[in-house]
C-alpha cells in the first residue's frame, strides 16, 4: 500500500503542476505571498479519490491486524505494562537545527512516517478497550522515575545507553535492551514509579532461558529484522 500511495502521490504532483504552471517558481516550489487560483483536472479528481480509498483501506487493515495482535498479547495474561509514550511528539519534525561533524544539516524527521505505517496509539487503545471487559486497564508506568531503557537490576544503577545499542551488559550475560525493559516493566513496584531488585533477581534466570531461546529462534528465520532489534548485529 505504501508504494502505490507514493505512486499516486507523485501523479498528483505531475498534474497539478501540469495544470497550474503560473503558481510555481522556477526551482520547483509554490509561489508564497500571492492568492494563487488552483484549477484540477478530471483526473486528479479521481486520483485523489483513490488515495482517499487507499487510506481507508490502510487504516482498515491496520486496526485489523492491531486487533488480532491485543488478542495474543492479552492471550498471555491479564496484566499488561507500557511506557507512558507520547507518540504525536515523537511524530512531529524536530524544531532545532543541527549539523553534523562534516557541516551538513541533519534531517528535523523523526519517527511520523513510522508511527503513521503502525499506529502504536491505536494497538494501546484497543488493548486497554478489550481490558476494560473484565474491569482491567493498562499498567503505565512513569518514564521519569522508571527509565526502564537505563536500569540494571544487577548493578543496581542506572548507565545511559545511546539510541543505536541494542544490547545491554547484564552481569555476565549479553541480552536484548527491548526485551530487557520489558523484563524489567514485568518486575515494577505496585507503585509503577520503579522497577523491584528483588523481583529481578528472582525471575531472571527464567527471563534468561526465553530470551537466549527467543533469540536463537529469530537468528534461524530467514527474514530481514529492523535494525531497531539488532538482530544482524549478532549474526
Amino acid at each position: 500500500m505504501e508504494k502505490q500511495k507514493r505512486r499516486l502521490l507523485r501523479k498528483l504532483d505531475r498534474s497539478r503542476r501540469s495544470t497550474n504552471p503560473n503558481n510555481f517558481k522556477k526551482d520547483g516550489t509554490i509561489k508564497h505571498g500571492v492568492k494563487l487560483h488552483w484549477t484540477y483536472s478530471k483526473n486528479y479528481q479521481k486520483t485523489k479519490e483513490q488515495v482517499k480509498e487507499l487510506y481507508r483501506k490502510k487504516a482498515s487493515y491496520i486496526k485489523e491486524k492491531h486487533g488480532a495482535l491485543a488478542n495474543k498479547i492479552l492471550s498471555l495474561g491479564d496484566e499488561v505494562y507500557i511506557e507512558t509514550m507520547h507518540f504525536k511528539g515523537l511524530a512531529k519534525r524536530a524544531k532545532e537545527t543541527k549539523t553534523t561533524i562534516q557541516g551538513k544539516i541533519q534531517s528535523k524527521k523523526r519517527f511520523g512516517k513510522s508511527i503513521g505505517n503502525h499506529a502504536p496509539a491505536m494497538l494501546v487503545e484497543i488493548i486497554n478497550q478489550k481490558l476494560g471487559y473484565t474491569k482491567q486497564t493498562i499498567q503505565k508506568v512513569n518514564t521519569i522515575t522508571f527509565r526502564a531503557s537505563q536500569y540494571n537490576h544487577v548493578t543496581d544503577r542506572y548507565e545511559k545507553k545511546k539510541l543505536h545499542q541494542r544490547w545491554r551488559q547484564i552481569g555476565s550475560h549479553l541480552v536484548q535492551r527491548d526485551l530487557y525493559s520489558a523484563f524489567l516493566l514485568m518486575n515494577s513496584d505496585p507503585n509503577l514509579q520503579q522497577t523491584n531488585q528483588d523481583l529481578c533477581n528472582k525471575t531472571f534466570t527464567t527471563f534468561l532461558e526465553l530470551h537466549n531461546q527467543h533469540i536463537e529462534d529469530l537468528k534461524q528465520v530467514k527474514k530481514t529484522f529492523p535494525l531497531s532489534m539488532g538482530i544482524q548485529q549478532i549474526k
